[in-house]
């Protein structure tokens, strides 16, 4: 297996319990989850060696944090450890017509506030094979815009191939502010990860036909979104594009399939795009949904022989995600294997 590094930061979630709203609630479930921690996770899950990078306070929740990464088999050796504060996330689980809600705390992190020297880039980065990284970090401020240019240079110099799911969040920044970071950051990227928004927000890239036109957001149009992985991969050079499509039903019921250009690790990489099958998801949870496929997606690229089969481990794996409570995508390869070859019936397994 691979040695995979992550850098972003892990936050404290705070989730009303069931289905319940911010305002009824008296009690709130306590977990830990963020992009590239889940990614990590994951990873670490499927049998690769996963390093996590971050910056947590030393008091008693950082080091929780830390522990329930160690957990899970993640390498923490290079969280730096100082600071004040660990991010927090409010989640209130949507139902039917009602859409989930994520309230944010998390200025003045310990994270949004390292300098990018306190990490040793070249040692989080020796003997690894791949870098992943998300539009999050670089949107909590100019230090994490920083430290991911940072530890691109050093993956780059290492001869680590560089992911970056490009996770536009409209309550951390504005289109423009995405913009005038992301697209200089494309530099560094062999393998992006998009839906139409992030691609259209984060870098100004849109293409007519896909979901971020069309009036219905259940409807997709697979020629438009075919045309937006290959106008990525050609506008920045990318190795490989994959975009993840989600028809919307509701709040609990969501199409999930998925669309990938070209190749990388060792799978042989496909000319044009080709799209997966798609999965009918009642949703249990699906916050981390596209860290579970961004996971997915890497281990398929590292370990099989052709980009479609990495592209159907991609979206088998966020499609068992989404039925999981929390942040984590608690599940095996071969757990993910069996649903990629075509065991969805749900049944009792005795």
């Amino acid at each position: 297996m691979a040695t995979v590094v992550t850098f972003g930061e892990i936050m404290l979630r705070l989730s009303t319990p069931g289905f319940s709203r911010f305002r009824q609630a008296t009690a709130f479930d306590a977990t830990f989850g963020g992009g590239e921690a889940n990614v990590a996770v994951s990873l670490a899950l499927f049998g690769h060696e996963a390093r996590f990078v971050s910056k947590l306070p030393a008091h008693a929740i950082g080091q929780a944090a830390v522990d329930r990464l160690r957990q899970f088999g993640v390498d923490p050796s290079h969280v730096v450890r100082g600071g004040d504060r660990v991010g927090i996330y409010f989640l209130e689980t949507g139902a039917s017509q009602r859409p989930s809600t994520v309230i944010y705390d998390r200025a003045h992190s310990a994270v949004s506030e390292m300098d990018p020297g306190e990490v040793d880039w070249a040692a989080a980065m020796d003997g690894a094979d791949w870098f992943h990284w998300t539009g999050i970090t670089p949107a909590l401020g100019p230090k994490p815009k920083a430290a991911v240019e940072a530890a691109c240079r050093a993956a780059k110099a290492a001869g680590v191939t560089v992911s970056c799911d490009l996770n536009f969040r409209s309550k951390l920044w504005t289109t423009d502010e995405a913009q005038a970071t992301m697209r200089p950051l494309m530099e560094w990227v062999d393998v992006c990860i998009a839906n139409e928004e992030d691609a259209d927000r984060s870098l100004g890239m849109r293409t007519a036909g896909s979901g971020a036109d069309a009036a219905d957001e259940a409807a997709l149009d697979e020629a438009g979104y075919a045309r937006l992985a290959e106008r990525l991969q050609q506008e920045y050079g990318f190795d490989a594009v994959a975009v993840t499509l989600r028809e919307s039903h509701s709040a609990s019921d969501n199409g999930w399939s998925a669309m990938l250009v070209g190749g990388a690790g060792s799978a042989a990489p496909v000319a044009q795009a080709t799209r997966s099958r798609q999965y009918e998801v009642r949703l249990v949870d699906r916050v981390g949904g596209g860290d579970s496929f961004a996971a997915g997606l890497v281990h398929g690229l590292l370990t099989k022989a052709e980009a479609e089969e990495a592209l159907e481990f991609a979206v088998a794996a966020s499609a068992l995600k989404q039925t999981i409570p929390g942040d984590l995508n608690l599940t095996s390869s071969s757990e993910v294997e069996k649903l990629a070859q075509g065991s969805g019936s749900g049944r009792v397994e005795r």
